[in-house]
């Protein structure tokens, strides 16, 4: 038991090691590739590939870690006992204090031969400069003794003196750097003695009383020497180097050192060395190199004896040693580094001192081998460091810092293990908390779906109701009172999707639907939806579109609609006064532009606003990265729309600006009593903007107004086969734009942005469209007669300007006598504001068009001035309705749902759209019904009822369905009994209050077809039968 608790621990401390290195490595590897700019946006370098190892890279971790987990509950359940944990840390503490105390001593003995090495370095490379040098002044003098032989003793009379040879020797003296002077003493023989002094004038004097008895420098007097004894030869001085002229007249053979010098380089024919002595006057130590000038017969390979007889004189260089070599040492920086001394080892047992000190040191030393060129004097220089050895501090602070390592880590494994217990009993609490809190989110959604359904429940029969008693005989009284029931209705409806969008965004099951559209039409409704408030206020309200957004996209309508109806909500409850302007471009359109429209004078109204690029400022989309990541996609399909919506409004208080996303928070108390809400709409709104992959942002001034903008990525849809509702309104919008197809119209506006939308709608019947800023230059473009002008819109606010001028041009109107006269029509923002002052008179009154523009609306304004079209035209509201009367007459349909409210509200919408209905009450009479072979083309059914919901009894009707398809298939059934049906499988409809994303898939897994959320409409309804049922034509509605 003990070794299994030994082993477990063993595996818990390489599960921690492991854990930590693979942290530690995969915080570098993700820094380096997304810091590090790897997967910088504006490159994309990484690709497809990259993103394929990274999303390796996080499957091997997490695979690894939840292998490591396992183990390690299984291990880790089974706790250490104290006393081996006790006993391991002591283990684990001596065992790294050995290793510290090794690593000390590694990197001590590291240090010290790195010493060693500079120390070697530095004494060869002085050892190499000094014999280098001295080989140079080697060479020089044995080229001066050639020299002395040719001009000295080869010509008669001799060309050389004292004077000229020290001349030469001063002047010659940088190429012997380290000689201190040069002498040549010629050889006489006894019997040439009386002679040669009689020529030289001076006694030859002898030089080992000097060597016997030094005298300082500054007493040394040439004239109190003896003369040199009688001897067979001499070796007088005759010329010397300024320096040491006081050796001329001194025999160097009566010194012992220079006598053996001389006979040895004369036998030998090279230079050699003295041992170390004082010289004369100077009193310093030195040495003496001496090579024999021969005569100019003496063949190369002379004997010794005959090198003897030819020798005419000697040429000596004198080396001060100690001043040769300092002042070689001071030409190397590191000269203070080292300590050198030069030895004279001709005689191991007792080497002589050539330079420095005697002192002894137990420390590092080097020894260098020194070659001047004589085989029988052997030198060497000796270094040492000048300071003892530092401390070996790395050495220290390593072993050191690697023990405290080692003791933290045990410390951290020490505080593991007794934490290990508590962490155990904690993880068991949390897992028990998380059970508590996952069976509190199931009995959340599950309360949210059930409030849902039971206030939806009845809402449907409300409103259902309503809407059927709409078409029933209504004076305009109660035709009032029904519209304000039914918008009560749809304001709650309204409330309950938004706090169930709210607790989707938490749960975070909120998804997005893929689907075509056309934003035009969309945005087109959302003005109709507000376009009776904005008017009641008479405040201005206008979309304009680029022309570069695409007719069709391909996303969630539905969330978009909601994102706009959102925002312009907002701003139509708190503006009365001004504009409302939504616009919609690409990102790629907006980006750099300076066009900035704050000032009364370029604004939709004449009032000021906030600067919309503040709004989107901080957009990632806008940054130098943000635009290549989201426009260089691998889908040329991808389509970044930039939404604006900008009021005039009251705006936000500075202090409530940072807390306008947050759910149910007003910008203040006041607020949510004067307007209304749950300040819940902008919260869910960015929560959708997200799911879009854009962003949302705002700019307010107070008293001023607000801009919101946001985001959305789309995909184009205009490739894409259009068999949706879309494709019918464009084709009406498409015969409506026939009829004006090659009409002109004017329009009068002085302002550039209010006459840029109105361009905008227009031009979208297919009309030509000329803008001027008054009627002035209107009358001038029409009197000219250079183009047709069909009609002319003009601003309310340019005709009531001047009604003189407005009279005129009614005038001038009338009196047209070529053609047909254009059509006259006042574009005006409110019903007040439509009652003009202007002079009207005859056929000539102008035609109102209340704003805010629209396509469909503005059709049929001009097609009711203009007399083109047919009045059978359908709008855009009324299509729905006729598709469904084509769609559903005749078919068979069975509503299956426990609510008789619920089933009059469904069965009377559907009769009305022509279907033949049958009602039942419950899920077994619905698998009664539909039991094959049936005559029913579709089913609507409720999903909670009692006995059997309409999940089991759509799983029964399916299981009824396979049964029967096998039993045609293995032909126990016959085909052309039941319509020459081989396959059975009929639409069934979800039709519920709940409107949860959990319910819809499990509609989708028990085997139905689709979903309709009460309350349901035409339009609803619409979308989900057109799957089924096949379309019809045009020409059929």
């Amino acid at each position: 038991m003990s070794l299994l608790n030994v082993v477990g621990f063993g595996l818990k401390v390489g599960h921690l090691i492991l854990m930590l290195c693979c942290w530690i490595v995969s915080v570098i590897y993700m820094n380096w590739f997304i810091n590090g700019g790897i997967m910088d946006t504006k490159t994309g370098l990484l690709g497809d590939s990259g993103k394929m190892w990274l999303k390796w890279w996080e499957k091997i971790s997490g695979n690894s870690c939840k292998n490591f987990n396992h183990y390690y509950q299984y291990i880790w359940s089974r706790r250490v006992p104290k006393a081996w944990w006790k006993k391991l840390l002591i283990t684990w503490l001596l065992g790294w204090l050995v290793v510290s105390l090794w690593i000390f001593w590694y990197m001590s003995i590291q240090a010290t031969e790195k010493r060693k090495e500079t120390l070697s370095s530095m004494c060869d490379e002085r050892a190499r400069m000094l014999q280098d040098q001295f080989n140079v002044s080697m060479n020089h003098i044995q080229a001066m003794s050639i020299l002395i032989s040719t001009f000295h003793h080869g010509k008669n009379p001799s060309a050389i003196d004292q004077r000229t040879f020290a001349r030469y020797t001063e002047r010659t003296a940088f190429e012997r750097p380290l000689t201190s002077g040069v002498a040549y003493a010629v050889r006489v023989l006894h019997s040439e003695r009386a002679q040669f002094e009689g020529q030289q004038g001076w006694t030859i004097k002898r030089m080992d009383t000097l060597e016997q008895n030094p005298v300082h420098k500054d007493d040394y007097a040439p004239e109190a020497l003896e003369p040199s004894p009688i001897q067979e030869e001499y070796a007088p001085v005759i010329f010397a180097q300024d320096t040491i002229s006081h050796v001329v007249s001194i025999d160097l053979l009566s010194g012992k050192e220079d006598r053996e010098n001389v006979m040895r380089a004369r036998e030998s024919g090279k230079g050699v060395l003295t041992a170390p002595f004082r010289l004369l006057k100077s009193n310093r130590l030195g040495v003496i190199l001496t090579f024999a000038v021969y005569k100019m017969d003496l063949p190369s390979n002379a004997t010794p004896n005959e090198r003897i007889q030819a020798t005419d004189g000697y040429l000596g260089g004198v080396f001060d040693v100690e001043s040769l070599v300092e002042k070689l040492l001071q030409q190397l920086a590191s000269k203070q580094t080292i300590l050198v001394n030069v030895y004279d080892t001709t005689n191991c047992s007792h080497p002589i001192s050539m330079y420095g000190s005697n002192v002894s040191d137990d420390g590092l030393q080097r020894v260098s081998t020194l070659n001047f060129g004589d085989p029988f004097r052997k030198h060497e220089m000796h270094c040492r460091f000048k300071q003892k050895p530092p401390w070996p501090w790395l050495a220290i602070t390593t072993s050191f810092g690697i023990l405290v390592i080692a003791c933290l880590v045990g410390y951290i494994f020490h505080a593991t293990v007794n934490r290990i217990a508590k962490v155990e009993d904690d993880y068991n609490e949390m897992m028990e908390l998380k059970k508590k809190a996952e069976a509190a989110d199931v009995a959340k959604s599950q309360f949210l779906a059930t409030v849902s359904h039971e206030i939806r429940t009845p809402m449907n029969g409300v409103l259902g109701m309503l809407h059927m008693l709409m078409d029933t005989d209504l004076d305009v009284t109660q035709q009032d009172y029904v519209r304000t029931a039914q918008a009560s209705g749809k304001a709650l409806v309204s409330l309950i999707n938004e706090v169930l969008d709210q607790a989707k965004i938490e749960s975070g099951r909120l998804e997005l639907d893929a689907v075509q559209f056309d934003l035009r039409a969309i945005l087109d409704d959302v003005l109709s939806l507000f376009s009776g408030k904005s008017q009641e206020k008479g405040v201005e309200l206008a979309v304009y579109i680029s022309d570069r957004v695409p007719e069709m996209l391909i996303g969630d309508p539905g969330r978009f609609r909601q994102i706009i109806t959102n925002l312009m909500g907002n701003s139509i409850k708190f503006t009365e006064k001004g504009h409302i302007f939504v616009t919609v471009h690409l990102v790629e359109e907006v980006i750099g532009s300076t066009e900035v429209e704050t000032s009364s004078k370029n604004t939709l109204s004449g009032f000021p606003v906030a600067d919309r690029h503040c709004s989107w400022e901080e957009f990632k989309a806008f940054s130098q990265e943000g635009p290549t990541c989201l426009l260089s996609s691998s889908s040329s399909d991808l389509i970044n729309l930039i939404v604006s919506v900008e009021d005039t409004g009251v705006g936000i208080p500075l202090e409530a600006q940072s807390r306008v996303f947050t759910p149910f928070m007003q910008v203040g108390p006041s607020i949510s009593r004067t307007h209304g809400g749950t300040g819940i709409g902008l919260s869910i709104s960015k929560c959708l903007v997200g799911l879009m992959n854009g962003e949302i942002g705002f700019v307010s001034i107070p008293k001023i107004g607000s801009t919101f903008t946001f985001t959305a990525v789309l995909t184009n849809g205009c490739s894409n086969p259009n068999e949706y509702k879309s494709q019918q309104i464009n084709n009406q919008s498409n015969s409506a734009t026939s009829e004006f197809q090659g009409m002109t119209t004017l329009v009068v506006d002085p302002r550039p942005v209010r006459a840029k939308m109105s361009r905008y709608h227009i031009q979208r019947l297919g009309i030509s469209v000329e803008v001027v800023s008054d009627l002035n230059q209107s009358w001038s473009k029409i009197s000219s007669g250079n183009k047709v002008v069909d009609m002319v819109l003009v601003e309310q606010e340019v005709w009531d300007r001047d009604t003189h001028i407005s009279a005129s041009f009614i005038i001038n109107l009338e009196k047209i006598d070529h053609g047909i006269p254009p059509k006259l029509f006042l574009l005006a923002n409110s019903i007040s504001s439509s009652r003009t002052n202007a002079a009207t008179s005859g056929s000539f009154s102008p035609y109102i068009i209340m704003k805010p523009l629209r396509a469909s609306m503005l059709a049929a304004s001009l097609q009711r001035a203009m007399g083109v079209g047919s009045k059978g035209n359908l709008r855009y509201r009324e299509l729905p309705s006729l598709s469904l009367r084509s769609l559903l007459r005749g078919r068979k349909i069975l509503i299956i749902d426990d609510n008789n409210v619920n089933l009059k509200v469904a069965a009377g919408a559907l009769k009305k759209y022509g279907a033949d209905v049958v009602c039942a009450e419950s899920g077994i009479k619905a698998i009664e019904f539909l039991k094959p072979p049936h005559r029913f083309d579709a089913c609507f059914m409720d999903i909670q009822m009692p006995e059997m919901d309409g999940f089991e009894a759509t799983r029964k009707i399916r299981d009824m369905e396979h049964s029967f398809n096998n039993r045609i298939r293995r032909g126990e059934a016959s085909v052309e009994a039941y319509d020459n049906i081989s396959n059975w499988h009929v639409p069934i409809l979800a039709m519920t209050a709940d409107v949860i994303q959990a319910t819809h898939e499990e509609c989708l897994k028990c085997g139905m077809d689709g979903y309709v959320s009460k309350p349901f409409e035409a339009e609803q309804l619409y979308q989900e039968v057109l799957r089924f049922f096949p379309t019809v034509s045009n020409g059929n509605l």
